[in-house]
């Protein structure tokens, strides 16, 4: 972060919120290395396509004199070595012959595509995760690759998991009414073991202050009530 900010501040003084548009900027690289995408190509969501460019071969200029590379380096660099050397692939797949990925939701397409070449012909892969939970869309991940992994693998067989044993009754239902307005999804009815549970109580705040002010005044009642701090958390 500290390098990009400072490319930042070199090639483009005048800009307000750099702290803000360097995180933006980061979050950007992350995603062309891990997508794979064409530099010349890509349509930048901060700033104009040339500046993107010049704040992002600035960057990679620096790592390379500093004899660094990014985490996501390690993942391009590893797709490239195993796709180039199939000597060393070969080695990589007769050591670890079954491959089981968790949270799978959460894989971006370098990944899929390091996974995709270490499990081979044997195709020998146990995923498991709820494309519900894809949250890293931001860095590159993306639920289509789990809805399509059947398309990927014909032969693949589906357990799909319906109970959950974490959440009350009217947690599970009510978020299930929410996620179930997204387009993309595999379709699942879960069912919780668990009591009902206390009623959800939606708020509407007109802005963050006020928010904050509600969930305080929350807390203070329930510590009122008997409560003690360290059974309450804020998600």
């Amino acid at each position: 972060m500290l390098l990009v900010r400072r490319i930042v501040e070199e090639l483009d003084p005048e800009r307000e919120g750099r702290q803000e548009f360097a995180e933006d900027i980061l979050n950007e690289i992350s995603l062309v290395k891990n997508n794979r995408l064409d530099l010349a190509k890509y349509y930048s969501e901060s700033c104009s396509g040339e500046k993107f460019r010049e704040i992002y071969q600035a960057y990679e200029t620096a790592l390379r004199q500093q004899n660094k590379i990014d985490f996501d380096d390690m993942l391009t660099m590893t797709w490239e070595l195993l796709s180039e050397r199939r000597d060393i692939l070969a080695g990589w797949q007769g050591r670890y012959r079954y491959i089981l990925v968790d949270e799978f939701q959460d894989i971006n397409q370098v990944q899929y595509d390091i996974v995709r070449l270490l499990a081979g012909d044997r195709a020998n892969l146990f995923i498991v995760g709820d494309d519900d939970q894809s949250i890293y869309r931001f860095r590159g991940a993306k639920p289509e690759i789990m809805l399509n992994f059947g398309k990927d693998y014909p032969n693949a067989v589906q357990y799909l998991l319906t109970t959950n044993y974490r959440s009350t009754e009217r947690i599970v239902r009510a978020a299930g009414k929410v996620i179930a307005h997204n387009k993309k999804r595999y379709p699942k009815d879960i069912k919780a073991v668990r009591e009902a549970g206390e009623k959800l109580v939606l708020s509407r705040c007109k802005n963050p202050r006020q928010q904050a002010s509600r969930i305080l005044h929350k807390m203070r009642q329930y510590r009122e009530q008997g409560y003690a701090w360290k059974d309450m958390a804020v998600l």
